[in-house]
């Protein structure tokens, strides 16, 4: 029992200290990003160690336990974001694939390179309004209703947008498909 009193002394000593100096290590070793904040992994690492401290024996390089820590830590969130970011951009394709076969009038579903890359072009130049319901439709899988609670925009125009910006895809799309015949 008095292991877990004196670490815990040491480890609350060593965070109170050093916690700047801690987010700057994780800093250096991520982006930040939405994530990857530096204080959730610094956070998450602490709670680890103050639970489990206990368990240990006592701690007389108390730096060094928690930077290899926090080091074991980065390389897990590391690797979950490197899976995601993989899943993230096969998915969206996917969803461009997808999206490509609802705007083209062929049955035969063979979207060359080049008119997905129209597709990312078009919906890129589309007024702010249109693009937007549409990343959020038909790419990140919101719902009218969700969309219309988080912006206070009814749903009756939120579909309005969606038909115009699908009559204007088609169109350009359309276009673009004749000119490479």
């Amino acid at each position: 029992m008095s292991h877990q009193s004196e670490n815990n002394k040491k480890l609350n000593n060593f965070f109170n200290e050093e916690y700047n100096s801690l987010k700057g290590y994780v800093n250096s070793k991520l982006k930040s990003s939405v994530n990857n904040d530096p204080e959730d992994i610094i956070q998450d690492v602490a709670l680890k160690l103050f639970t489990g401290a206990d368990r240990y024996s006592p701690i007389n390089n108390v730096a060094g336990f928690v930077y290899r820590a926090l080091k074991n830590k980065i390389i897990d969130v590391l690797r979950s974001s490197k899976k995601e970011r993989i899943d993230y951009e096969t998915q969206n394709e996917n969803k461009l694939l997808e999206f490509a076969s609802i705007l083209s009038d062929s049955a035969d579903n063979v979207y060359p390179e080049q008119m997905k890359d129209a597709l990312k072009s078009a919906i890129i130049s589309l007024k702010p309004d249109y693009r937007n319901i549409i990343i959020a439709i038909d790419f990140e899988g919101y719902t009218y209703k969700e969309i219309e609670e988080e912006t206070g925009i009814p749903v009756g125009t939120l579909m309005s947008r969606r038909h115009r910006a699908m009559s204007l895809l088609h169109k350009n799309l359309k276009h673009k498909k004749e000119l490479n015949i």
